[in-house]
């Protein structure tokens, strides 16, 4: 012990003779020395604390240096996230449905110039850059859509791993650039490895499964952005892999990711992972933070986003890691710092010339347009009733999302600077049709809901909205950290890390929401609160409620007699007493649903569009969500909400032709719906111009040409009964392949994998093969003709998937490659795809791996995985 203290003492006093003005010319700031030269005379000058100190998220300040705090998390998915205005671009599983490869490049380097341009400006304001505000992006989320119910998929580019390694390489090096000196911004595959929820269980869950499913679905896509797309990041998952929690895990880590892979970049915790270490409600497989930190660097878990690795001086004592521990994850943290350029004079990197005005520019927006547009499937057409006819008289729109604008947004979602609804899109489109409106109903509740907050002023004689006042700690003292009148609605959580406003910490918070309310009419005016802690809600000063504990997660809505014309004093207090903050609270009319009087209002149009489906308030990361068929952020079913399929039946009624929009992040099982709808358009969370989109597409303005990224089975029954029966886990939790995803299904989906109609048709032709017979680490390539036959333009994704015949466990099908083409009208086209060695690469038990292996295979090609709609060549592999 005492030699080990006289070890850190010195190089404390060595470390400490170093002034901010001599840091200016130690080597480290030479830009022209090589980067590793640069990182171990950074690495010599730091002293424990200070590289301790470096290896979290929040990485703290070292003055005497000249380095300056930085804030390493950061979000992307679609748009820069959580830092004010960003173009929002539609949610990854709506970029995952567009199979468009280079336009999913241009989106992402879009994203790193809005990235880079506000990092330059927050740090030339501030010096430093706090969280969401750094170069390190923790995107894309490359895990594998294994089961609809997860409410975090909506985040995935869908179920397959070539589809979702295609687009993950290419949203990494949008993000990252091409630059030979420096890295545009960082990019993160997460979550490694085997995740996909549920999401209530995450902190526990112990995932078991064949190693043929690890290498085949699970790791191939992660695989891919290490190799290919040499992302410079990788976060490792909260839940276990065979009893080890990930960011601590043999196999996972040591063996395959620093060991078959070779990945020299860094590995990153999920957020407060380690916490759950330690924790016996959680994985509990460490006695305590000293030995969970130690265990977690001895992994080459470089960088922590939680403050577990605040103990690592204790491990260092201990003798349960050396200082030489410390500076092998500190080398690729360092690392990051010098290929980003952080440490640089801004004019050394290009990057830092990129202006504040790429920002929600023109170009930007009509990119959003563009993958909106893309993004769009058309899953079902009878009769042709789409598209619309220009000259129609009168339009019945209906349904909970027709006008939400925050709906489109999805999750992990950037502000935009507007928002087109589908009900605007469709008045924009359409200026000389009647339109008829009706919300109809909630997304799940059986009552109707007429929102009230437009009926708030922020004090009396005041702006519209609520005051909103944060305070770092729980019993409102102080100033407030935070002062802000909000507008829009009130939703504050900070679960996944979200930050609930600026300058306001995660931990021992509390929050005043007052402002004055006018009643519109005579009668009950409701009130819904729902928080993670405890809150009151006064009314003129008098309590109307309390909860706290267990009740507190659930949303509770409280009558108050209210005469119309009356101002009324409200205010909500919240305080913090645990882990997490969710806030949310509203006010509005509340009457029963009446589905014969919706139906009477829209009885005389010609067409009604129904603009439902799901919300990212439903699904998403682990939610507190008190709603029929949903759990923890998950669907504990995959129907449509129940109150959406009785409006339906009513809409059918009618007679008149109904369009349902559907809007989610997930596939729902619709077979009991199909007979009320005519035509199925899935927007997902389209973004911030998915309204303009959707109408371009009734209006036949714009071809869709989207294809599903997942399956949509029939039924939940349909799912789980082709699940492996072998596992100790059922359900959504058993993560076996067998009988689940288009690669394993043998029954037949209601929409399958690689669906998508046009307003073309396309028909293929005979396909040919460079060769019939290939070795094994030859390339083949497949020649596709593809004919327009219809009178209009469009787009079609020609998809080719291959079937090892000779292998019973391998999958029925798998894709190896694709390629989304325009095709004029009334012309041919010839796609030229390339198969490579690795398509014919499945797991081998002796090499515990993937393997080129021999033998005949089924070469199949079409605009679909469906079987009806392939056609088939034969090719041998020696």
């Amino acid at each position: 012990m005492k030699k080990i203290t006289l070890g850190i003492s010195l190089l404390i006093s060595t470390a400490s003779a170093v002034s901010a003005q001599t840091a200016k010319t130690e080597p480290f700031r030479n830009t022209k020395l090589p980067v590793e030269q640069r990182i171990e005379n950074l690495l010599g000058l730091l002293t424990v604390d200070e590289k301790i100190g470096m290896m979290m998220d929040n990485s703290k300040a070292v003055p005497r240096l000249g380095i300056p705090a930085y804030g390493w998390w950061n979000e992307a998915l679609h748009g820069v996230a959580r830092a004010g205005t960003a173009t929002v671009f539609p949610q990854a599983i709506g970029l995952a449905a567009s199979w468009d490869v280079p336009e999913h490049l241009k989106t992402f380097e879009m994203i790193s110039d809005e990235a880079r341009a506000k990092y330059n400006r927050s740090f030339d304001e501030a010096g430093k850059t706090g969280r969401y505000e750094g170069l390190t992006f923790w995107t894309p989320n490359i895990n594998i859509f294994r089961d609809p119910r997860w409410g975090r998929g909506q985040e995935t580019y869908g179920e397959d791993p070539f589809l979702t390694a295609s687009l993950g390489v290419a949203a990494v090096k949008g993000l990252q650039g091409n630059d030979p000196d420096y890295f545009k911004t960082y990019a993160c595959a997460k979550h490694f490895a085997v995740h996909s929820g549920p999401e209530w269980n995450r902190h526990s869950y112990n995932a078991e499964i064949s190693h043929r499913d690890l290498y085949e679905t699970y790791l191939p896509a992660f695989k891919a952005l290490v190799m290919e797309g040499n992302v410079r990041e990788v976060m490792c998952a909260y839940n276990a892999f065979d009893g080890q929690p990930c960011c601590a895990n043999d196999f996972l880590v040591s063996d395959i990711l620093r060991g078959k892979w070779k990945y020299d970049g860094m590995v990153v915790s999920d957020c407060w992972a380690l916490a759950d270490f330690y924790q016996k409600k959680y994985h509990g497989t460490h006695p305590d933070e000293k030995s969970t930190a130690a265990d977690a660097l001895k992994h080459s878990t470089d960088l922590e986003c939680g403050d577990t690795y605040n103990n690592l001086n204790k491990s260092l004592a201990s003798g349960l890691i050396t200082e030489n521990d410390i500076d092998a994850s500190m080398r690729r943290i360092l690392k990051g710092w010098f290929e980003l350029g952080m440490l640089d004079p801004k004019s050394a990197v290009h990057w830092n010339s990129i202006p504040y005005t790429v920002v929600d520019s023109e170009e930007h927006r009509q990119q959003a347009l563009k993958m909106a547009r893309k993004s769009i499937v058309l899953m079902k057409n009878d009769k042709n009733v789409l598209p619309l006819n220009k000259n129609i008289k009168k339009i019945a729109v209906v349904g909970p999302n027709a006008d939400d604008g925050l709906m489109q947004l999805g999750n992990y979602n950037g502000t935009p600077s507007s928002i087109v609804t589908i009900l605007d899109g469709i008045k924009t489109k359409f200026p000389n049709a009647e339109i008829i409106y009706e919300k109809g109903s909630e997304v799940t509740d059986p009552s109707s809901r007429t929102s009230l907050y437009q009926n708030f002023l922020s004090q009396k004689n005041g702006e519209k909205g609520l005051k909103v006042e944060f305070f770092n700690n729980n019993e409102f003292k102080g100033s407030p950290a935070n002062i802000s009148v909000n507008t829009t609605g009130i939703s504050y959580n900070s679960f996944g890390g979200t930050q609930l406003a600026p300058n306001v910490g995660r931990e021992n918070t509390s929050a005043k929401i007052s402002g004055i309310f006018k009643s519109t009419y005579t009668g009950d005016v409701i009130f819904s609160a729902s928080t993670s802690d405890v809150y009151t809600l006064f009314v003129d000063g008098k309590e109307v409620a309390t909860r706290k504990g267990p009740d507190a997660r659930h949303p509770s809505e409280f009558p108050v007699k209210m005469e119309k014309g009356k101002e009324y004093k409200i205010e909500l207090q919240h305080r913090q007493i645990g882990k997490y903050v969710s806030i949310t609270f509203d006010v509005y009319r509340k009457d029963p649903v009446n589905f014969a009087a919706v139906k009477e209002k829209v009885k005389d149009a010609e067409v009604i569009i129904f603009a439902g489906g799901l919300s990212p308030s439903l699904e998403g990361e682990e939610m507190m969500v008190n709603a029929e068929g949903f759990k923890g952020g998950d669907k504990t079913n995959i129907e449509l909400p129940k109150v959406q399929r009785e409006l339906l039946a009513e809409l059918r009624k009618t007679g008149k032709p109904v369009v349902f929009v559907l809007c989610t992040g997930s596939a729902l099982g619709l077979e009991q719906d199909e007979k009320n709808y005519d035509a199925l358009v899935n927007a997902w969370y389209g973004g911030q111009s998915s309204g303009t989109a959707v109408a371009d597409v009734l209006s036949g303005d714009y071809n869709p040409s989207g294809k599903l990224p997942i399956t949509f089975y029939k039924s939940i029954e349909q799912l789980d009964n082709g699940l492996s029966k072998t596992s100790k886990h059922q359900g959504f939790e058993n993560y076996d392949m067998q009988g689940r995803t288009y690669r394993y299904m043998k029954e037949t989906p209601l929409y399958p994998f690689g669906h998508g109609l046009s307003y073309s048709n396309f028909s293929y032709g005979n396909a040919t093969l460079s060769k019939n017979s290939i070795s094994a680490n030859e390339n083949v390539t497949i020649s596709v003709p593809v004919t327009n036959t219809s009178g209009k333009n469009g787009e079609e994704v020609v998809e080719v998937y291959i079937k090892r015949n000779s292998d019973p466990l391998a999958p029925v099908k798998t894709l190896r490659a694709f390629q989304r083409i325009a095709v004029p009208s009334k012309t041919s086209k010839t796609v030229q795809l390339t198969l490579s060695p690795d398509s014919f690469m499945f797991y081998d038990e002796k090499a515990d791996d993937l393997v080129s292996k021999p033998g005949d295979y089924t070469i199949l090609y079409g605009g679909t995985s469906a079987d009806s709609g392939l056609k088939s060549l034969s090719l041998q592999v020696k």
